[in-house]
Formats: C-alpha cells, sequence, structure tokens
C-alpha cells in the first residue's frame, strides 16, 4: 500500500463519513482504556458503590455536555469546534487556548492507549519489554490514519461494532455468573459487602476516582469532530447526540455494577494506584474467575482491538484539531495541508511524534506511566468540559438576546440553562478538590505532577500569551454573527 503525504494549501476535508459512522467513531472514542483497563481502578480505590456512584453522577453531566455540544454542532459543523466555539461565543484567546489544549489532551490519550496496549500485551508475552508493543501499535494506529476518511470510518466502525458486542457479552455472562447459572455459586450482592464496602474511603476516594470515571467518558465529544466530514451534519450530529449517550452510559453503569458484583474492591489483579503493572483487565479477569482459561484469552485479544481503537480515534481528533488551528492561522500554516485523500497528513505526523510519549512506559514502568498520563489527559478533558458549557451557556443566550427564533436551531438542548451551568460548576469542583488532594496528603509525586498539571500551564500560557499579542476581548452577545459563523 502507498502512503501518499505528499500535502497542499488548497486541499480541504473530505465529507465522507455517513451518519452510522458518526454513531459508532463516537462509541469507539469511548469505549477503550477507561473502560476495560481503568474501571478496575475506580472499584479497587472507592468500593463498587463509591465506583457506581461516580459514574451515574458524570454520565448526567456528560448528558447535558452532549446535548450542549449537540445544539451547536447542529447549527455549524466545523472541524476545529473546541478552538471555534469558545473563540466565536467567548473570547478568541481562550479559543486559542482550548485548541491547542484539546490537541495536546488527545495526543496524550494517544500514548495512554498505547501504554495500555502494552500492558495487555504481558498476558501473553511477560518478558518482552513494552516499548516494543508501543512501537508495532503506534505505527498501526499512523497507517490506518493516514487513509482515506472513508476508510477511516469504515474501520472504526467494525471495530466500534466488536466493542459493543464485547460489553454485551461481559455484561450477560456476568449477570449469569452473579446468579450462578456459570461458576455454579450464588454470588449475589456480598461483594458489596466485603471489608469496607460498597463505599471504600469516603468521599475523598470517590472524588479521587471521578478522574478515572471521567476518562471514562471522554470521546463522546467525538461527534463535533466527525461532524465537519459528515455528508448530513444536520441530520447525523442530532441524531448522533440523542442515541449514542444513552447506548454509552448503559455500557458504563452495567459494566461497573458487574466488576463490584463479581469482583472485590481488594482483588489484588485490579488496577490501583499502589502498583506498577497490570495483572489483566477486569474483563479478563471475570473470565477467568468463571473457569473459562480459553474465553479469558480471547476477551484479552478483544480489550487489546477495542484499546487500539480508542487509539486510532484519539490520532483521528487530534489530527482533525490541529489541522483546523493551522488553517485558522493559530498554528504553523503547514499543519492546516491535506493531501489528495483529505488527510491533515502534517498534523498527523506531529501527533504522532507527542504520541510517541507512551514510550516512556519502558523507562518508568507501564502501569506507572499509564497511570500519569490518565490523570494528565482527565484534568485536560475537564477543562474542555468546562469551556464547552461556557459556549453553549453564551451561544443559547446569545440567541435568544438577538430576538432569534429557537426553531431556527436543528437540535435543541434540554433543560438550558440548567444542563450547562450544572456540568460548569461540577467540572469546576471535580478540578479543584483533585488539583489539591496530594498537596493536603503531602504526598507528591514530582513525576506524576509533572505530567498531570504540564497541560494546565500550558492552557494558561497560551491563553495569557494569546491575549496579550492579540489584545483580545470577550466577545459582547449582542455582537456574535450567527449569520456569519
Amino acid at each position: 500500500m502507498e502512503i501518499e503525504t505528499k500535502t497542499t494549501y488548497s486541499g480541504e476535508l473530505k465529507k465522507e463519513l455517513e451518519t452510522r459512522h458518526i454513531n459508532m467513531i463516537a462509541i469507539g472514542g469511548t469505549i477503550g482504556t477507561g473502560l476495560f483497563l481503568a474501571s478496575g481502578a475506580t472499584v479497587s480505590e472507592a468500593g463498587p458503590g463509591g465506583a457506581l456512584l461516580a459514574y451515574v453522577v458524570l454520565g448526567i453531566m456528560v448528558y447535558f455536555l452532549m446535548t450542549s455540544l449537540g445544539e451547536m454542532s447542529a447549527f455549524k459543523a466545523v472541524s476545529g469546534a473546541f478552538d471555534y466555539f469558545p473563540s466565536k461565543f467567548i473570547d478568541p484567546a481562550l479559543g486559542f487556548a482550548m485548541g491547542w489544549v484539546y490537541w495536546l489532551g488527545y495526543a496524550i490519550t494517544l500514548a495512554l492507549e498505547i501504554s495500555a496496549s502494552a500492558i495487555i500485551m504481558k498476558y501473553w508475552f511477560p518478558d518482552i519489554p513494552g516499548v516494543v508493543w508501543s512501537c508495532l501499535f503506534l505505527a498501526v494506529i499512523f497507517c490506518i490514519n493516514v487513509l482515506s476518511t472513508r476508510a477511516y470510518g469504515e474501520s472504526e466502525y467494525w471495530f466500534s461494532m466488536i466493542k459493543v458486542a464485547t460489553v454485551v457479552i461481559f455484561i450477560v455472562v456476568g449477570i449469569l455468573t452473579v446468579f450462578g447459572v456459570i461458576g455454579g455459586e450464588f454470588v449475589g450482592f456480598k461483594n458489596f459487602t466485603v471489608g469496607e464496602a460498597p463505599f471504600v474511603g469516603g468521599l475523598p476516594a470517590m472524588v479521587g476516582v471521578f478522574f478515572i470515571a471521567g476518562f471514562s467518558y471522554m470521546g463522546t465529544e467525538f461527534v463535533a469532530i466527525a461532524a465537519a466530514e459528515s455528508k448530513n451534519p444536520e441530520k447525523s450530529v442530532p441524531q448522533a447526540t440523542r442515541n449514542v449517550f444513552w447506548r454509552i452510559t448503559l455500557f458504563f453503569i452495567g459494566v461497573i455494577f458487574v466488576i463490584g458484583l463479581l469482583i472485590p474492591y481488594n482483588d489484588p489483579n485490579l488496577l490501583n494506584s499502589d502498583l506498577e503493572t497490570i495483572a489483566m483487565s477486569p474483563f479478563t479477569l471475570l473470565f477467568k474467575n468463571a473457569g473459562m482459561t480459553v474465553a479469558a484469552g480471547v476477551m484479552n485479544a478483544v480489550i487489546l482491538t477495542s484499546i487500539l481503537s480508542a487509539g486510532i480515534s484519539s490520532m483521528y481528533a487530534a489530527t482533525r484539531m490541529l489541522y483546523s488551528l493551522g488553517k485558522s492561522d493559530k498554528a504553523p500554516k503547514f499543519l492546516g495541508k491535506v493531501n489528495s485523500r483529505g488527510v491533515p497528513a502534517n498534523a498527523l505526523i506531529a501527533t504522532t511524534i507527542v504520541g510517541a510519549l507512551c514510550f516512556l512506559s519502558s523507562l518508568v514502568g507501564d502501569g506507572t506511566i499509564y497511570y500519569w498520563l490518565l490523570d494528565g489527559s482527565s484534568l485536560l478533558g475537564y477543562i474542555a468540559w468546562l469551556v464547552i458549557a461556557a459556549s453553549h451557556y453564551r451561544f443559547r443566550k446569545a440567541f435568544v438576546l438577538q430576538g432569534r427564533n429557537l426553531n431556527e436551531l436543528t437540535y435543541r438542548a434540554k433543560w438550558y440553562p440548567f444542563g450547562p451551568i450544572f456540568a460548569f460548576v461540577l467540572c469546576s469542583i471535580i478540578i479543584l478538590i483533585f488539583n489539591f488532594q496530594d498537596v493536603l496528603k503531602g504526598t507528591i509525586e514530582w513525576g506524576k505532577f509533572f505530567v498531570t498539571y504540564s497541560g494546565a500551564l500550558v492552557f494558561l500560557g497560551c491563553y495569557v500569551g494569546y491575549k496579550f499579542v492579540k489584545k483580545t476581548k470577550v466577545v459582547p452577545l449582542e455582537e456574535i454573527d450567527f449569520d456569519r459563523l
């Protein structure tokens, strides 16, 4: 296969994605490391009850964020939504900072997914260094993304189908195991009463796992990124917004509930912050505990393909964001080029270089870098969610203030203004509490601290620097021009 990277300024992204692609890309970008690996960490740290409550609360918040993003994206579909919307509805400096941070966040997530895949490979090859698998999988993800948008959408569609089937099988087998149909023993709710369960570590522990649970939900916003390459965004974005969240919420809550029922929170195989490696995913662990050794190996393979799929989506989202920054002169212009297939190859290469952070896994331990990257990516994700909520609040407020008819909106978010306000406040609280948690405990790990907060420093630096150079101001609501978005 010939890989073309020659680019031109005149090229544009091609609208080759259908509604089914948009739906499955959003699901595929979300169901990955957060569900298959990090779900074990939430149960381990906060117990089955704390983990379940964290996922439910965040699920409600993400619902409102999705409706906010869906309303704006259906009105105006752009590849750089996370730069474009805050620039138009709040402040160009905020858009500039958000665009760069969003790119960085998913470039880090790419590294996280590849690091996770190296951990999964230890199930079969415990003696092979993780850096070998990191190199191999990064090359595979790059090759898939350098193909046409249509090819990417089609591959993600089928990868996501595998994920959905995997989650459904896990929940069904888990429920059968709970009732003793598989394994021969009625489990019931006994693991909700083991030791300190169901709530382990109280409120601080539950707040701590909010970052992990939040990372699990991140990726639902891929709908806005892919909208620019959709054949019919006015139809596909509202449909994806209505359908994707409910599927993901049911999957995540169902999975956490089953894990909490079947695997004690103090099981040493569950990923937690005291480990440098991970024995296995809770998905694999469930089948092994049920005596289905062969099925456990197959499940591990499925999890590997699912994690790689999430990595493919992360690279896609980061590449499109960087391309948009290049097109709007907020990044070097060569990043705004595309090849004849409509792929922003230069932005793709730049993202791949940052994704090579996964190679650090061979230096500090696979599980350690996994956890560091997870915290860093989660913080950037929460910042993005804050900006989404604020952008939508001002979008709708300006829309009404200027006397426009709400019927002009192809998709209208329900419960406005409660939705964006609730999401903004909850994100703010989680960020503040998490930020000061380690400081108050006096247990700062400087490596983890640097990885986690470097993104936040980049955000502040971009915002202050752009504001100082360009002298930008908050856009007055009455001056937002909806006709020329």
